[in-house]
């Protein structure tokens, strides 16, 4: 570990992608909130851009507990949210354009389930937050940092199939979890001790199930993100990767957010158990 090491570091956290398994997010933000320790810096991706830019905002890990439990409590007007978001018609199909029947404008979702104190820009953010996208003309990663927040958030969320791409920025952006979903490698150098936490999820608990088309769409797309992360580890590792065992949910199993912030309770000992083990050792 870094010498010299301050009895409350700058914690760098990185959230990464993995739909509704990522409010398991919340667990460790709640634990950091407990245990008073202010991250320096969040990098986040896809759903753990989401997450991170509220707590960025100024938002507890309680909070946004509250928040996201009092959202799936109320179905039905969840349900007449998402079809205010849905921009598809099903001519889209065969026309060429950005959309499907079922796809979601991210911008107009985020404006409705988002909690009102995320501001409109990174700069009025109390923490300095990152927003990974992927531009997919260039087939790279596209980096957000600064100027309008929801646009960047969006994008990291555009998962193709269910979420329309944003354009932004002369850019064709779609879900950052496609490049990078795990972003920690944008946090070295900014601060003392770096905390990733990979919400892909590990092999199915019961593989006797046969999944629908869009659980195997939604779940290759978090196999490729295993493995690109997986590849980074090997490059270079942060210093407490945290896994949440969440793999028993699937990715748009929101209405199960209650049950999954109980699966992720034990990381908050994990994390505490590191972030000893670290601070007694430098």
């Amino acid at each position: 570990m870094k010498a010299g090491l301050r009895s409350k570091p700058r914690i760098g956290l990185a959230l990464g992608g993995g739909g509704a398994r990522g409010l398991a997010h919340i667990a460790v933000l709640e634990a950091l909130d407990d245990m008073g320790l202010r991250p320096a810096i969040i990098a986040g991706t896809s759903i753990g851009a989401v997450i991170g830019a509220a707590y960025a905002a100024g938002l507890s890990g309680a909070r946004l507990r509250h928040h996201v439990l009092s959202l799936a409590a109320d179905r039905p007007d969840v349900m007449a949210k998402l079809l205010k978001a849905r921009v598809g018609r099903i001519s889209d199909l065969f026309v060429g354009r950005l959309s499907n029947p079922i796809t979601i404008d991210s911008e107009i979702f985020l404006d409705h389930f988002w909690p009102q104190a995320v501001p409109d820009h990174f700069e009025d953010l109390e923490i300095p937050f990152m927003a990974i996208a992927t531009d997919f003309t260039a087939r790279r990663e596209a980096l957000f940092q600064s100027g309008a927040l929801a646009p960047a958030v969006a994008a990291s969320m555009a998962i193709p199939g269910l979420i329309r791409p944003v354009v932004a920025e002369g850019m064709l952006l779609v879900d950052g979890g496609a490049v990078n979903p795990l972003p920690y490698n944008h946090l070295f150098g900014k601060a003392d001790i770096i905390i990733a936490v990979d919400v892909t999820g590990g092999p199915l608990e019961d593989s006797s199930k046969r999944p629908t088309a869009f659980q195997l769409m939604f779940g290759a797309a978090q196999i490729m993100a295993g493995s690109i992360t997986a590849q980074m580890l090997k490059a270079r590792a942060p210093d407490i990767l945290l896994k949440p065992p969440v793999e028993g949910f699937r990715v748009l199993d929101f209405f199960k957010a209650a049950q999954i912030l109980d699966a992720a309770a034990p990381i908050v000992a994990t994390l505490q158990s590191e972030l000893d083990h670290l601070l007694v050792g430098a």
